[in-house]
């Protein structure tokens, strides 16, 4: 799911939630959109970032989250519960009063963007595929996986944002796909300390590559030659996406045009580590990511 960040103080669960939006890989509400949509995509953030974290048992200590959700003590540490019980205190925001602070701030959104619940729905249904299923066949499990735990980010974006189209929805599900897919190879050795696996196993096949061979400190030449194939995979979806960016204008063309070079910058990162993403997630930049940007805005990438 979305990147781990730094733990959240006990005392304001929603406070705490939002403010890891500094940590992530992507520019959550940036400054330069108007002060509603940046309200509106923080709502918006909150929800996923708190489902991430009961997915990947990130809470806070001390409970807090699990209380609000009306979870006894006793079943506070178990995800599937606290998941069911954050599905239905979604569906409050639907039909009645939510519990949860973020919850109580995403009604106001859904309210006034007229949102419907199924991108909600399904990053809740990917969390709790997680706690199900920890290792992926084939390519196409692994996409039908980010179709839950990624697609509906970029639809709810285009849905705050008033531009949601067919060919927007499809161009869009390509680049979410693409950036899951990108955060997966930063994040295959977190990923196995969770017991996850990303790496599609029909693929560890063909490239003669082990579960313990993700469990070095440095990556074999078998390991890295895995790791490029599916970054170029991830970049032909991006550069599917990409015209995406040349659809909108305004505001929203230079947010759309940060998320693309955002995966673009972050798979020369991985290339410039020679595929090597096990000691640490290679990261770009700023300068190669304001580059990447100017590519993108341009078209010519």
């Amino acid at each position: 799911m979305t990147e781990t960040a730094t733990a959240r103080p006990t005392g304001d669960p929603e406070r705490g939630t939002l403010a890891k939006a500094a940590d992530e890989n992507f520019p959550v509400a940036p400054f330069f959109l108007p002060r509603a949509w940046r309200d509106d995509l923080m709502a918006v953030y909150g929800f996923a970032r708190l489902v991430d974290d009961i997915g990947d048992g990130d809470l806070a200590p001390g409970g807090a989250d699990a209380r609000l959700l009306g979870v006894s003590p006793g079943e506070a540490e178990d995800r599937l519960v606290l998941l069911d019980a954050f599905e239905a205190d979604l569906r409050r925001v639907f039909d009645s009063t939510p519990r949860h602070p973020l919850l109580r701030r995403l009604q106001r959104t859904v309210r006034r963007r007229a949102l419907t619940p199924e991108p909600f729905l399904g990053l809740i249904a990917a969390n709790r595929q997680d706690q199900l299923v920890s290792r992926y066949e084939t390519w196409d499990d692994l996409v039908a996986y980010c179709e839950l735990s990624a697609n509906p980010v970029g639809r709810l974006v285009l849905a705050v944002t008033g531009t949601a189209t067919p060919e927007r929805v499809r161009r869009s599900d390509h680049i979410c796909t693409a950036l899951q897919i990108v955060e997966h190879l930063q994040d295959v050795a977190e990923d196995l300390g969770r017991d996850r696996v990303y790496l599609p196993a029909a693929d560890m096949k063909r490239f003669h590559v082990q579960e313990a061979d993700l469990a070095a400190s440095s990556a074999g030449a078998s390991v890295r030659a895995l790791v490029a194939f599916e970054a170029q995979r991830a970049r032909r979806l991006l550069n599917e996406g990409a015209p995406l960016v040349g659809s909108v204008h305004g505001r929203l063309k230079l947010l759309l045009a940060g998320f693309v070079a955002g995966g673009r910058a972050a798979i020369d990162a991985i290339a410039a580590a020679r595929y090597d993403v096990l000691p640490g997630p290679p990261k770009p930049g700023k300068v190669q990511l304001l580059r990447e940007v100017g590519v993108t805005l341009r078209g010519e990438g």
